[in-house]
């Protein structure tokens, strides 16, 4: 064999290893998925559907590039099982809806990239440094301000002039700036506040049939997983005692609530997607700002308001971004 013709057989054999490592394909990458939902509630569904597909529109695409693991949480025991499980199987980057399911995630993931949505006040219950650097491993979307809780009571009050009494619902491990705030504001609303601290179905019908033996009550609830689960027990309730009440999301509303001040939960996930995709990337969830709510919608629900006896103000109607007939 001639020389040149050795050389030129020994460097390709050289670049036969260099040419296969090119051509293999791209690791699977694992997406982790928390949602505080049974896994029956087809809100629930919708809103996870809203994240797959802006994922597949940023070019990650479900057992292509990505394997997307989610499970369904409808309640704080299993919230805690499934982060567990999620930790165990160490994803690229995990995304977890709510405060409850984010405390759960940090505890069993403290490492882990987590993207997060419908979590409030992030900085002030200490999930971030700040919003603009959240620092650590933790970054997200946030959805209601502790502020907004005097806007559901101002709602309700502007709806039934009459109120001098509200229950709040509350999870007792979650809400305490949605409850200062009410509480700040209710003097000057001329209403007495009763907090109530639910932890499932008995305890919330205890505590609305308790509340609702006098006349002239509302019922304001605030976000957490429960009153999701939960939503057609409390909207039930709420009708069997005629209370007036106002709700974190459209969705109470449109299954029979009188009212909801509310951002979207879909639009959060789908909004989500973005950070997931950068971060896979590379990008550090250090470094990406945490990002608030760009719209709050108020809808209304006029049978609702008619079955319990009340006139929509005409200032209420004009506000409301939903009438539901």
């Amino acid at each position: 064999m001639r020389r040149r013709e050795f050389i030129t057989l020994i460097g390709g054999a050289a670049a036969w290893p260099l040419v296969a490592r090119a051509q293999q394909p791209e690791r699977m990458r694992l997406i982790g998925v928390l949602l505080p939902y049974r896994d029956n509630d087809p809100e629930g569904h919708g809103r996870f559907d809203k994240f797959r597909q802006s994922l597949h529109q940023l070019g990650w695409i479900d057992g292509h590039n990505v394997r997307i693991d989610h499970r369904w949480a409808g309640d704080d025991n299993a919230i805690r099982t499934y982060a567990l499980e999620l930790a165990r199987i160490a994803p690229d980057v995990v995304v977890g809806a709510s405060t409850p399911v984010l405390h759960a995630l940090q505890q069993h993931m403290p490492s882990a990239p987590i993207v997060f949505v419908g979590v409030s006040d992030p900085e002030g219950v200490g999930f971030i440094a700040s919003l603009a650097r959240p620092g650590g491993n933790v970054t997200g979307f946030a959805n209601f301000e502790a502020q907004t809780g005097g806007k559901w009571l101002q709602s309700l009050k502007d709806l039934v002039p009459r109120l001098d009494r509200v229950a709040v619902l509350r999870n007792p491990a979650a809400g305490d700036g949605f409850v200062r705030t009410i509480e700040t504001v209710a003097p000057a609303l001329g209403v007495e506040v009763i907090v109530a601290g639910v932890r499932d179905r008995a305890e919330i019908l205890r505590a609305i049939d308790g509340f609702a033996g006098r006349p002239n009550g509302g019922l304001i609830v605030l976000p957490d997983p429960i009153f999701q689960a939960q939503r057609g027990v409390i909207i039930n309730a709420a009708a069997k005692h005629q209370l007036p009440a106002v709700y974190p999301f459209r969705i109470f509303a449109t299954d029979g609530g009188l009212m909801a001040y509310a951002v979207d939960p879909g639009d959060q996930l789908r909004r989500a997607a973005s950070y997931v995709g950068r971060i896979l990337k590379g990008e550090k969830p250090a470094d990406l700002p945490v990002q608030a709510p760009t719209k709050y919608e108020l809808a209304i629900n006029l049978k609702t308001a008619k079955a319990l006896g009340l006139e929509i103000p005409p200032s209420l109607l004009a506000r409301a971004d939903e009438v539901i007939e």
